[in-house]
């Protein structure tokens, strides 16, 4: 418990007792009424002036003295501790934590990304190029407070301590994903995710090869290796190096000018389907590109024929500008993902 509260908390607790203490030792005392006694308490600890009840003897004389001086020392105290936690932004602390309570409460569907380092920075920014809504889980005090200012959604705390996640809206959030630094932070976090929640998504960093079956058992359904990814990039870029720049600058990615979308054939209208590509004939109106497809048995299909009927659990995997992309949702009668 923070000091402050701790010493607010004794500094009610003394003031109680010396309102039961004062109303008892009257009662006794004085053999005045309950609420006599109490109001003789207050009027006394209180020091106003006014008059007493009745007229005390030597013995309620003496005990009044007593209670004077004890009260005196309690407000001081009281005085103290209340100026201290107000002082000590405890108070401000509390009710942004109850704001951000509040603010984590009403988010749904969001993805919930555990550490803000370097990789988790880049997936927050990667995330809200697609407007997705995203909440962040740091322990860094200093980071947190840095990312609220930028105006993030932040929740201070460690990943690996199920409460955290709980507030974060794991219960609500279509996603997760982890990228803390040490690949046993990572197990946990996966862990704790999938026990809690069956059917979430869930990625996660690996530093470690021999760590990445580990964590696919645990329950992620992708881990990615940073080093070895960019490794590969660094590679390719002296390999095919047209190849790496035409796929950077159609990379998925919100703010680039041109964008691959997956969309699902379940999100599609009813009256479309049931068609065939070429019956929704999506270039020629729009100008887009249905560059591939995915059917449910995990089979790609690069370059579909325009034949190929539409079934509700492919993906389809489409290629063109911002505004394509917009004017196609517009078309299709959806919203999508990265662009809602």
């Amino acid at each position: 418990m923070n000091d402050s509260v701790r010493r607010l908390r004794i500094a009610a607790a003394l003031l109680v007792g010396i309102l039961c203490a004062g109303s008892l030792g009257y009662a006794l005392i004085e053999d005045f009424t309950a609420l006599e006694a109490f109001y003789m308490t207050i009027i006394t600890v209180s020091t106003v002036g006014f008059g007493e009840v009745r007229e005390l003897s030597d013995s309620g004389k003496l005990f009044t003295a007593g209670l004077i001086l004890s009260s005196i020392g309690t407000f001081t105290f009281a005085a103290t501790a209340v100026t201290r936690f107000f002082v000590e932004g405890n108070y401000r602390d509390r009710l942004r934590a109850r704001r951000i309570e509040k603010i984590m409460n009403e988010k749904n569907n969001h993805i919930i990304v555990c550490g803000n380092g370097r990789v988790g920075e880049k997936a927050v920014q990667e995330l809200e190029d697609h407007k997705q809504d995203v909440v962040i889980v740091e322990w860094n005090t200093d980071l947190v407070d840095k990312l609220r200012k930028a105006g993030k959604s932040v929740l201070a705390g460690d990943a690996t301590e199920d409460e955290n996640l709980i507030n974060a809206g794991l219960d609500r959030a279509q996603a997760l994903i982890t990228t803390l630094p040490d690949d046993a932070q990572n197990l946990y976090v996966v862990l704790a995710a999938r026990e809690r929640r069956k059917d979430l998504l869930i990625i996660s960093r690996a530093s470690n090869a021999n760590a990445v079956s580990k964590l696919r058992v645990a329950g992620a359904q992708n881990v990615i290796m940073p080093d070895q990814v960019g490794g590969a990039h660094m590679a390719s870029l002296v390999a095919i190096p047209d190849v790496v720049e035409f796929l950077d600058h159609i990379r998925i990615q919100g703010a680039d000018a041109v964008n691959l979308e997956e969309i699902e054939v379940r999100q599609l209208p009813d009256r479309l389907q049931s068609m065939t590509l070429a019956e929704i004939d999506a270039r020629n109106r729009i100008g887009v590109n249905v560059i591939g497809l995915r059917k449910v048995s995990g089979e790609m299909v690069i370059n579909p024929p325009a034949e190929t009927p539409l079934e509700s659990t492919m993906k389809l995997f489409v290629l063109g500008t911002s505004d394509q992309i917009r004017r196609l949702n517009e078309f299709i009668g959806i919203q999508s993902p990265s662009l809602h």
